[in-house]
């Protein structure tokens, strides 16, 4: 089969460890009944293993080099491709609730990630491969310099592990940064405080946009430091010193279900 060219404008450095394949594949313990959703399948690295040991695969890719490729890999019956942007991809049209694994290219993983958040409660699991950093700031506690907006709206709905770092080495090409595997779980809702999550969007964008100033600051305009007060929360704090917990009061006050 014709070699492949990666496309940077797709960011495309395909893994090539056949150690992390391994152990990627193992995190992910697929079962045949699971409905399991591969973005950006690339060169089948993690397509081919995973499909040993299920009957079948979707998968998402926006190249139309690979998709070609895959269609002439493997039968319909045992992999359904979608051909198109991952961001454009309507992930309520799959069938009941799904898993989903990827190797994220790098300019589009926090976009993705955010789009993820309203269809928590259709996903099983996801197994992502991103940037260490990016996965550093998704399971950040708070005070720390990783912690920030990509933090707080991730832990609100998902329980998140890291679980592989994978260097440059393990890729063709080799990108320029290290990488690592993040598991996320959606949290249970009976576990977790529901709140307006567009509320809650505008008051951690309004205080991360000013982590460096006070919450007195920071949100003002948003909330009134005596009703940061009466929730227990001192409004010369910064707002990387709140925990999900915190902002979750705040955005209940906003919305007159507490405070």
């Amino acid at each position: 089969m014709k070699q492949h060219i990666p496309r940077r404008r797709f960011g495309q450095n395909f893994l090539v460890d056949q150690g992390i394949i391994r152990a990627i594949v193992e995190a992910i313990a697929p079962r045949p009944d699971d409905v399991l959703v591969e973005i950006g399948p690339g060169l089948g690295a993690l397509t081919g293993p995973l499909l040993e040991r299920m009957p079948h695969l979707h998968v998402i890719e926006i190249d139309r080099d690979i998709v070609t490729r895959l269609q002439k890999q493997y039968p319909p019956e045992r992999l359904t491709i979608h051909a198109g942007d991952v961001l454009d991809f309507d992930f309520a049209k799959l069938p009941g609730r799904f898993r989903l694994i990827g190797n994220l290219p790098y300019n589009i993983s926090t976009e993705l990630l955010f789009r993820l958040i309203p269809y928590a409660d259709r996903m099983i699991d996801a197994h992502f491969m991103l940037q260490r950093e990016v996965v550093d700031r998704m399971v950040a506690g708070p005070s720390t310099a990783e912690y920030g907006r990509l933090s707080v709206m991730l832990q609100y709905r998902f329980d998140m592990l890291k679980l592989i770092d994978v260097p440059p080495t393990s890729f063709r090409p080799a990108p320029k940064v290290d990488s690592a595997v993040v598991r996320m779980h959606p949290r249970d809702k009976e576990a977790t405080c529901l709140v307006d999550e567009t509320l809650l969007s505008r008051v951690v964008t309004a205080a991360f946009t000013k982590r460096r100033k006070t919450l007195r600051n920071a949100l003002a305009g948003v909330i009134a430091p005596e009703r940061l007060q009466s929730l227990g929360i001192d409004p010369q704090l910064r707002p990387e010193n709140l925990g999900v917990a915190d902002y979750l009061a705040i955005v209940g006050a906003l919305d007159g279900k507490t405070g």
